[in-house]
């Protein structure tokens, strides 16, 4: 996995991130004085984080759609992906249909904090970015999921 970064003129601390984030991709993001950690409260932007093998699927399928550009967050450390999306995703009615999603590890975020990848250095290599937020484009949350489904390994009976 490689970190690719926003232009170089956005690139350069917290704060021109976050505004990059705001103007250029309509993220919801503030910045944590102490930290230089960014984040935006989930609400009219959603994610779908899973396991990255599951993840690599999921995002071949979708590129296979034509759905891009697909905003991105690795957590190397986790193994995790984090699907930035429109937040469509409708409640899950199913219970059999939640499990399934559940033992894969498949989290749909609605609400609380997203945490961004920042331009600070991180020795734990927190998060980064796998596919960058470019543009105020987000996915469908409800596709996102429907391929995540579609991709499930067999050991998760649909």
């Amino acid at each position: 996995m490689t970190q690719t970064r926003p232009p170089a003129a956005y690139a350069e601390t917290p704060r021109s991130r976050c505004e990059f984030y705001r103007h250029e991709c309509s993220l919801p993001t503030v910045i944590d004085p102490d930290t230089g950690r960014i984040t935006m409260k989930a609400g009219f932007v959603g994610a779908v984080m899973m396991p990255s093998e599951l993840a690599q699927r999921v995002k071949t399928a979708l590129d296979m759609r034509g759905v891009a550009p697909l905003p991105i967050i690795g957590h190397p450390r986790a193994g995790m992906w984090t699907f930035l999306v429109r937040s469509d995703i409708r409640p899950i009615g199913d219970a059999a249909v939640v499990a399934r999603l559940w033992r894969a590890r498949v989290v749909v975020i609605r609400e609380g904090d997203i945490a961004l990848p920042s331009p600070v250095p991180d020795a734990l290599i927190a998060r980064t970015w796998v596919s960058p937020a470019i543009s105020k484009f987000r996915p469908s949350g409800a596709v996102v999921l429907e391929c995540t489904r579609a991709c499930l390994p067999s050991q998760f009976p649909r």
